[in-house]
């Protein structure tokens, strides 16, 4: 369920999603800029609540990239009642100019058994008329530092599998490819269905 920037078109419509993770030594320094600038007019910046409108509808450009137009379920109440309530379950990042919103960053604290705490991407969209302008990486870039700044050992995102531009850009930038795992979801439906013929009360 993760979206990201350099997208390509693929031949056929199978879809398979692989993880990926950075992982954070202490022994190492690493050094992430702070200040991000694109095109000098561009900010990247902590969204508020007031955004989400704007980045409910850079999801949904992405849904129907992706050719899932029905997939987004949620509504801007369901983003602000859920990122900025009294336990927010989510942070977003945005690129913006001229109170304008180009481009989101989507991330949420996880637990892993080996790391400790760790952080999420679920989703990076740039709007499709503004690709190829650096924004992505800007709001990458948010990102890392967000994690790093925080003390945590791991960033994991998916990526789907044809997105060869994508899974590019973030070996590039010293991510591994997990291929030798699988992203499993358990939908609705299936949820609904196991329930139900396992007698779970």
């Amino acid at each position: 369920m993760n979206r990201y920037l350099r997208r390509e078109n693929h031949p056929d419509s199978y879809r398979d999603e692989i993880e990926i993770e950075i992982e954070i030594e202490d022994e190492v320094e690493v050094e992430v800029e702070v200040e991000v600038e694109v095109e000098k007019i561009m900010k990247v910046r902590e969204a508020v609540k007031e955004d989400m409108p704007q980045v409910l509808e850079l999801i949904k450009e992405l849904a129907i990239f992706e050719k899932e137009p029905d997939a987004v379920e949620i509504s801007v109440a369901d983003l602000e009642r859920e990122g900025f309530g009294e336990n927010p379950l989510f942070t977003c990042f945005v690129a913006e100019s001229e109170s304008e919103i180009f481009g989101a960053a989507l991330v949420y604290f996880r637990f892993s058994t080996w790391k400790g705490r760790t952080l999420h991407l679920e989703d990076l969209i740039v709007q499709e008329s503004e690709r190829g302008k650096g924004i992505g990486e800007a709001l990458y870039k948010k990102v890392m530092q967000f994690a790093f700044d925080r003390g945590l050992k791991r960033v994991a995102w998916d990526v789907l599998d044809w997105n060869t531009g994508a899974i590019r850009f973030y070996e590039r930038s010293g991510a591994k490819v997990l291929s030798t795992w699988r992203v499993v979801h358990m939908d609705e439906k299936g949820l609904r269905n196991y329930i139900e013929k396992s007698g779970v009360k």
